[in-house]
């Protein structure tokens, strides 16, 4: 704000002032909407590079599934069984060890995310302190 005189209205003054903090206020949002966005470009950046990751991994996953599978069809077959029955076998056997560890997190996510879990229980007990309290007082 330029110097003014000393004989400028209060009104006046007032009014510069405002007209200051408005300004001041629309610069520190237009920071704010800058850095806002600039953080989001680089949150989807990061989760672009998890979800390539994550696919990676699930492929990373199946070939050392399948190299499990091959392995266990080669101790089979040392064991005296045919490559075809080996190979259904060790499918089978992999895959419902795999089915079972799959169910267990899947049962143990699902526990977690039932309802009574969830409850803030603590809160509630507080709020209800507190409204308590404020039905003593009145």
């Amino acid at each position: 704000m330029a110097r003014l005189p000393e004989n400028t209205p209060l009104s006046e003054l007032l009014g510069g002032l405002v007209t200051d903090v408005a300004g001041l206020l629309r610069k520190e949002i237009d920071l704010a909407k800058t850095e806002a966005s600039e953080k989001i470009s680089q949150a989807l950046s990061g989760v672009e590079v998890l979800i390539v990751g994550l696919v990676l991994a699930i492929g990373a996953v199946g070939i050392l599934l399948s190299a499990l599978v091959g392995g266990l069809a080669a101790v089979l077959v040392n064991y005296g069984m045919t490559q075809s029955n080996a190979s259904a076998l060790a499918a089978l056997i992999v895959g419902l060890v795999i089915a079972a560890v799959a169910w267990a997190m899947v049962s143990k996510g699902l526990n977690a995310l039932r309802g009574d879990k969830l409850r803030l229980d603590r809160t509630a007990t507080s709020l209800r302190r507190d409204v308590n309290a404020v039905k003593e007082k009145i």
